[in-house]
């Protein structure tokens, strides 16, 4: 789970922001914000950032993005490290970005924090929390490391350090050269953390193949009962020449050598939301795509390309997988979805909001994080006004995000919504021509936060 996360320096951020997914001491909604007893706190299952355009929202879900990369993937011997600071202000460019994640791996919770520049990791820090104490496991700055009380692995984690390059995080070489002291944090980045902008194609979309696989019936039945007109989802086995047609010679060749029985790699074309898996099952290679059927009222159901559906048909089967698995209780993942609205009618989103909602309570380790511009998901009946945050940019191009739990009259028997729209909450457009345009703060000025 994120507990917290802090950026500086990153894009439209040039001061220290906080976002925070802790529970407030508000009592609304409370059965289903899981609690983590052995830490005495309560965490969020969702939050939903608001904002105008250009405010911040997707620069926020990019720093998440180029952590997770920096971390699990890094960059290449001789690259640079593609941190993005503040650039309008000329002091603030030519300094550090900052990450800071406080997060659940397992049963404890760890600080993990780094700043970088485009040459180097400057700083790397990686806490131990229990309680009210805190475990440093290493803080690196600079040439220098050292080391918590690990005294049966100094010598080698040294040794690693000594290998480890300055434009490579600490925890990456580690984890490349065995030391496993630090794994649950780098698996949390690799396998927990789930990150869908709003033009990607959720990978997995494998499950619908599969008839055996536990979520491909509940997804034929939520998109029959979200009106998209589809019954249900299929599959379709393609020439294999076909299907690789899209790939260069070497590749192809790769492909053909390195799939192993068992195994599939996706592939995806050009063409407009075509896909399919390339697999290999008793020695020999297939290929088989996505294909979507529709009910006639006199006759055998009418077969389309997954490329004939709606945008909004698409965006569905994209997103289902993965909200489905946010609901299974025994899920850690931590979904962040830019723009989970696009292409989607107002209710449709609504519903699959509150489905997942509806799954979470007190034993829930999975979290769904959102953007979104649907004031109408602005409901207290849906979210906790500690789950919905909003981004605004100041005349300086300087970011900042606030939960609406932080403003004292952002109260349970106040309409929310109609605050948030006549500009009393910030973070949205400011219409400078023609005066005091319809989002100025002439409509009214910013409420006071506590």
């Amino acid at each position: 789970m994120l507990i917290s996360f802090t950026l500086e320096n990153w894009l439209s951020f040039r001061d220290p922001v906080t976002f925070s997914m802790v529970a407030s001491e508000e009592s609304q909604h409370g059965g289903r914000v899981p609690r983590l007893e052995k830490h005495e706190t309560r965490v969020l299952p969702i939050a939903a950032i608001y904002g105008g355009n250009a405010s911040g929202k997707t620069n926020f879900c990019g720093a998440l993005s180029f952590a997770k990369h920096l971390v699990v993937e890094g960059v290449r011997i001789d690259g640079p490290i593609p941190v993005q600071p503040f650039a309008l202000d000329a002091a603030k460019a030519a300094q550090p970005s900052r990450f800071v994640f406080e997060l659940l791996a397992g049963e404890d919770i760890y600080e993990f924090g780094f700043a970088a520049t485009r040459e180097a990791v400057v700083e790397e820090k990686l806490v131990l929390i229990r309680g009210a104490s805190e475990k440093i496991l290493y803080h690196r700055l600079g040439d220098n490391i050292e080391f918590g009380d690990i005294p049966s692995e100094g010598e080698f984690l040294h040794y690693v350090f000594r290998g480890t390059r300055d434009n490579q995080l600490f925890l990456t070489n580690a984890i490349s050269q065995k030391a496993d002291n630090f794994r649950p944090v780098y698996d949390w980045f690799s396998n927990e953390l789930v990150l869908i902008d709003p033009y990607s194609r959720f990978e997995r979309f494998e499950v619908f193949l599969d008839e055996n696989n536990p979520h491909s019936a509940a997804m034929n039945d939520m998109l029959s009962q979200l009106d998209t007109g589809i019954d249900r989802i299929g599959s379709e086995e393609l020439p294999l020449d076909s299907a690789l047609a899209i790939l260069p010679e070497d590749l192809k060749a790769r492909l053909e050598k390195e799939i192993s029985e068992g195994t599939a790699v996706r592939l995806f074309s050009e063409e407009p939301n075509s896909r399919a898996i390339v697999a290999r099952s008793n020695g020999k290679l297939s290929a088989i795509k996505l294909v979507t059927y529709h009910r006639q009222t006199d006759g055998p159901d009418i077969r389309f390309e997954t490329r004939q559906e709606s945008a909004g048909s698409r965006r569905l089967i994209d997103l289902l997988p993965v909200l489905l698995g946010l609901s299974n209780q025994m899920s850690g993942k931590v979904c962040v979805i830019d723009e989970l609205d696009r292409s989607l009618h107002t209710m449709l989103t609504r519903r699959m909001l509150e489905d997942y909602l509806a799954s979470c309570d007190a034993n829930t380790r999975s979290q769904l994080l959102l953007t979104t511009h649907d004031v109408l998901l602005m409901d207290k009946q849906l979210l906790r006004l500690d789950e919905m945050w909003v981004t605004e940019r100041d005349n300086a191009g300087a970011s900042s995000m606030f939960s609406f739990s932080d403003y004292k009259d952002a109260r349970h028997d106040k309409d929310i919504r109609k605050s948030y729209l006549q500009g009393r909450l910030g973070g949205i457009p400011r219409f400078l021509l023609g005066g005091a345009g319809l989002g100025s703060r002439a409509a009214g000025e910013a409420e006071t936060k506590d």
